[in-house]
Formats: C-alpha cells, structure tokens, sequence
C-alpha cells in the first residue's frame, strides 16, 4: 500500500465513526479535518466531495459489520449456533463493536427519504443478509437440526427487525435490558424448533 493509499485509509478509518455516530447531514468537512489532522486540500486530494466521503464511510462500515457477522457465524457449525451467534453480536448495543452502533440502523434513518443511492446500498444489505439467514434456516431443516413449522424467512425477518428495534430502544433508553429481553425471545422462540 502506498502512502496516497494508507492516507487514504486513515482519513475513512479516523472519519467512519464520526459519521455512524453524528449522521451524514450533521457531519461536517470541519469535523473530518479536525478528527484527522489535515488540511482540507489534503483531504479533497482523496475525495471529491463531502458525498463521495459519506459513501466510502458508509461502504467501509457496512463491510466491517459484514466482515464482523461473517466471521462471528462461521466459526459455528450448526443452523442454531450459527443463528444465535448472530443475535448475540447485538446483546451490547451501548458498548457495540462498531462505534456509534449499527450502520444499518444510523444510516437507514437518514436515507430513508433523501438518498437514493444510499437507501439503495441499505436495501441489498438488508435484503442479502434475510437471504443469507433464510438460507442458514433452511439449511438446518434439511439437517434435521430444525423442524419444518419455522417458516425461515419469517423468522430471519423478525430477528432483524427485533434486533435493530432493540438497538434502537437501548441506545435512546441507555440500557441493554431491553435487548437483553429480545435476545432472549428470539433464541426461546428458535428453541421451541431445535430437534434434539
């Protein structure tokens, strides 16, 4: 990697969190600039534009999330292992892995009305991963591991949803008890399927 490069990379890596946690309307040049140390004809020798910044930001955190959730998930070796890693990478939303919490949750917000092309990026992410947790739902019928009266994209639906609602409620409430509660609810209700 050359040094345009690793400048590059430590300009998305320094200004990432700072856009997940302050949202891409409410992050300025300023505080790029001020979080990294440069100039800002340093910085727009790397990028165009606050947009073209706001997309790698949002490009690189949804990858270190799937990178994350991949790594989490295929370490285990059965449907419910795999399913229950997943839910557990949310039992801490205060103190998440990512700074400033799920990039899907902070950015879906924002780009629910205002940007195409992000609400797009937000959408195949969305729709990838049901697929990605259907399929492992799936999977586990066919093994015997799981019986066939889960409907899996039901349920890979729910679990989603159940889990950026949690994040959502605890990081406005300051408490994980609510997320505590879902992670509960959603291995109980996996439970009642598992084939011993």
């Amino acid at each position: 990697m050359g040094k345009a490069e690793r400048t590059r990379q430590f300009i998305i890596e320094t200004a990432a969190p700072i856009f997940n946690e302050k949202g891409i309307a409410a992050t300025t040049i300023d505080d790029i600039l001020a979080a990294t140390g440069m100039a800002k004809g340093g910085l727009y020798g790397h990028f165009e534009s606050k947009e073209e910044i706001a997309n790698v930001m949002v490009n690189y955190l949804l990858d270190k999330l799937n990178d994350k959730v991949t790594a989490v998930v295929s370490k285990e070796k059965t449907a419910i292992k795999k399913i229950f890693a997943f839910i557990d990478l949310y039992k801490d939303p205060i103190n998440s892995y990512i700074d400033g919490g799920c990039p899907i949750l902070n950015f879906g917000v924002e780009a629910d009305d205002n940007n195409p092309i992000l609400k797009q990026r937000l959408k195949i992410q969305i729709e990838e991963g049901q697929k990605i947790f259907t399929e492992i739902i799936n999977k586990g019928i066919a093994d015997g591991e799981i019986a066939f009266g889960i409907d899996a994209a039901d349920y890979a639906l729910k679990m989603f949803s159940s889990l950026e609602g949690g994040m959502l409620v605890s990081r406005v409430t300051g408490s994980s008890k609510y997320m505590n509660s879902l992670v509960r609810m959603l291995k109980n209700e996996l439970k009642q399927y598992e084939l011993k």
